[in-house]
C-alpha cells in the first residue's frame, strides 16, 4: 500500500525542466531566465573561464550556494514557488543574473 502511494505522488510529481548555464568572460549566460512558479527546475551550470569572480552561484532566494569549479558541470535543483524575479549571483555580488518566475 505504502509502495503504491509512494509511486502514485511520483506520477503526479511534474518532471523538472532542464536549463543550462554557462559562466564565460561575459557572465553568466543567460543572464535572464523565464521559469513558471511551480515547476522544478534542474539548472545545470559549467564555468567556462577563469577570467571572473564567478567562481561559485549563489540563488539567496532558494538558499542555494555552490562552488563552480573550471569545466565541470554543478547542478541545481530547486522549485520557484512565488512569482516574481530571483537574483543569481557570483559569491561576491558582482556578477548576477535574473529567474523570471512567471
Amino acid at each position: 500500500m505504502k509502495a503504491l502511494l509512494v509511486a502514485t505522488l511520483l506520477a503526479a510529481a511534474p518532471a523538472a525542466r532542464n536549463l543550462e548555464m554557462k559562466v564565460t568572460d561575459k557572465g553568466f549566460e543567460p543572464s535572464r531566465i523565464e521559469v513558471k512558479k511551480g515547476e522544478p527546475l534542474h539548472l545545470l551550470v559549467t564555468r567556462k573561464t577563469d577570467a571572473t569572480c564567478a567562481k561559485e552561484l549563489v540563488i539567496e532566494d532558494a538558499g542555494l550556494r555552490k562552488a563552480l569549479p573550471l569545466d565541470k558541470t554543478v547542478a541545481f535543483d530547486f522549485t520557484p514557488n512565488k512569482a516574481g524575479e530571483m537574483t543569481y549571483v557570483c559569491g561576491m555580488g558582482m556578477i548576477s543574473g535574473t529567474l523570471v518566475v512567471q
